[in-house]
């Protein structure tokens, strides 16, 4: 029996319906779709919204659209379903791992990928660099239409969206590159990595690496692009080993996060490793 104090649940059937609700309930609303982190929210002591939009019954956002140029991905697709779409597209390596490999199955079957990017406080995140390798962009809905923007520029906004806004989609170019997601979770960690390496490497003919995209989660309170280790990478032998050195060379441009499964340094630490392994993974996939 519902109690005075549960959150009231709108249910939308449009975007522009689920918009119009949000905006209504200001900041005691918020968006519900897998509700895989709200149901948690009691667990790290946050107080609940006074009303839930949820997005589960609009069929655009859970649909995922081809072009020529990209794929779209709604923002009510569960992980699962993103390993069901993808797991045929090499490229696509990075994200099929970490979709596939996140949490535990019970969570995979309802969290969505708008989900995951929309939890300002989740820092591992295994979506978040994951996309940002592969060069992502986020569509945003609001009662001013449709904007678009990169991962960067949505992990900068995402926790200073006017109410009313919700994600509607995720867009990945189609290009001829090879992915890797590389995560280390810890058993006092539960279901959560400590670091994530995701890896998208365009490879020439000669061998070597003409193009990369590295991103990085769970060190730092939001994923980043590594830059510095990119430009090295970029013309030389695509190499695990060596890559490993390259990484450890350049981790401490990172400020490792403190918690309680992890300190700061060792998240440091495991970066070399995980980039390594990714590349590997990049090295065999080219073999076969």
């Amino acid at each position: 029996m519902a109690s005075k104090l549960d959150p009231h649940l709108h249910l939308a059937g449009t975007v522009e319906e689920a918009v119009a609700a949000l905006r209504d309930y200001g900041d005691g609303g918020a968006p519900l779709a897998g509700a895989t982190w709200i149901m948690r929210a009691p667990i790290r002591r946050e107080t609940l919204k006074r009303a839930y939009v949820s997005l589960a019954a609009i069929d655009e956002l859970r649909a995922i659209r081809s072009t020529d140029r990209e794929f779209s991905i709604g923002a009510c697709v569960t992980h699962d379903q993103l390993v069901l779409q993808f797991a045929a597209i090499p490229g696509f390596r990075a994200l099929t791992d970490a979709a596939g490999k996140s949490a535990n199955p019970a969570v995979r079957g309802a969290a969505t990928i708008g989900g995951n990017l929309s939890a300002t406080d989740f820092a591992a995140a295994d979506l978040v660099p994951a996309l940002m390798s592969l060069s992502a962009e986020v569509e945003l809905a609001s009662e001013n239409g449709s904007k678009r923007m990169s991962m960067e520029a949505f992990l900068e906004t995402r926790a200073s969206l006017e109410p009313g806004t919700i994600v509607r989609c995720v867009s990945i170019p189609k290009r001829a590159y090879r992915s890797a997601h590389a995560r280390l979770p810890l058993r006092k960690a539960g279901d959560y990595p400590v670091a994530i390496v995701s890896v998208a490497l365009d490879v020439a003919s000669n061998g070597s690496v003409s193009n990369a995209m590295v991103a990085v989660g769970s060190v730092e309170d939001k994923a980043r692009r590594w830059f510095e280790l990119e430009n090295e990478l970029v013309g030389r032998p695509l190499d695990a080993q060596h890559s490993k050195l390259l990484a450890t060379r350049h981790a401490q441009v990172f400020k490792g996060r403190e918690g309680a499964e992890a300190p700061g340094w060792y998240r440091l630490q495991v970066l070399p490793t995980l980039l390594s392994r990714a590349v590997a993974d990049i090295q065999t996939q080219l073999r076969t």
